[in-house]
């Protein structure tokens, strides 16, 4: 029985897939040649096989187009840009997966759910819920997690350090991921669009979450009970409800609660802050309920409570 050629359409994700595991050999390779160069007292030996050195630094390479890439680490120089946003790569591996966001490619497929991604290392990060392993725990709290950089991430928690800054606002993060999601907020910059709507959204995620309304679906289900979310912090949220962990705690009186929203409401007790103010009298509130509360004092509306009795519905 001979060997069927692929479909038309399965032909380009098939070779995007083989390009991008050549690039991952090339750099297994190069990775591999560098312990080969390694003499027994753990010094680098000059080797013929990496002939091209940088000019910035010593790192060598065995190719030039490994060194021209390397040497935009120093220069800054990104040369290949995107024709639908303008925005710019050092390497055109970068540009490829990024034009994916704009045409809405996923060639990298489950084979356990059928849900599709843009990059294969995503893809592999996807498989780890399938198995449940979470291989990296918290030495502070015990928390287990499937990836070493959501560990990471998490430590920031228990330090509470905040390294990255915004040079525009001032607002510090605890990762540089979030301070570059965060300056879109400053640059207006709307680069994600949903292809049923055609709404666009400054955050990939945000427009995950919008497509959720066009398809119905609720990916994320409660360990304890059968109720189903369209969003995972929603799901959390949730839980803590089944569990009664209260992750949330005031340094001032001990008060613990489920949502850090809930947390910031309280901490505007003890410090007295009022961040909602009324427009139209000047008066200030601790929640925006409140705000909208008062609200009705200047239009008149009046606050409508069904009452469910045989009777007429009565309004109070």
């Amino acid at each position: 029985m001979g060997v069927s050629s692929p479909a038309p359409g399965e032909l380009l994700p098939c070779l995007m897939k083989v390009k991008e595991e050549r690039q991952d050999l090339y750099e297994e390779e190069e990775k591999h040649q560098d312990q080969k160069n390694h003499d027994v007292n753990g010094e680098k030996s000059v080797s013929c096989k990496k002939p091209f050195k940088c000019s910035h630094c010593d790192k060598r390479f065995s190719l030039s187009g490994y060194l021209k890439r390397h040497e935009r680490i120093h220069t800054g120089e990104k040369p290949y840009t995107c024709d639908q946003c303008g925005k710019s790569f050092a390497i055109k591996r970068s540009l490829t997966v990024h034009m994916r966001i704009h045409t809405g490619e996923k060639p990298f497929t489950c084979d356990q759910c059928g849900k599709s991604f843009t990059q294969s290392t995503n893809l592999n990060d996807h498989m780890n819920n399938h198995t449940g392993e979470k291989l990296h725990t918290c030495d502070q709290c015990g928390k287990s997690f499937m990836w070493a950089s959501v560990l990471k991430k998490h430590l920031n928690v228990h330090t509470k350090e905040k390294p990255h800054s915004c040079y525009l606002c001032g607002k510090r993060f605890s990762c540089q991921q979030n301070l570059k999601e965060h300056q879109k907020i400053h640059t207006g910059v709307r680069e994600y669009m949903c292809f049923e709507c055609e709404k666009t959204f400054t955050f990939l995620k945000s427009l995950k979450q919008h497509e959720r309304i066009h398809t119905g679906e609720k990916p994320y289900k409660c360990s304890h009970c059968d109720k189903r979310f369209n969003q995972s912090t929603n799901m959390k949220i949730h839980e803590r409800f089944h569990t009664g962990e209260k992750p949330y705690t005031c340094d001032q009186c001990g008060k613990s609660f489920t949502q850090s929203a809930s947390f910031k409401i309280h901490m505007n007790i003890h410090t007295g802050e009022k961040p909602y103010a009324c427009h139209q009298c000047g008066k200030t509130f601790r929640q925006k309920g409140n705000l909208t509360s008062h609200m009705r004092v200047h239009t008149g509306e009046k606050l409508c409570l069904f009452v469910h009795t045989e009777s007429p519905v009565s309004w109070i």
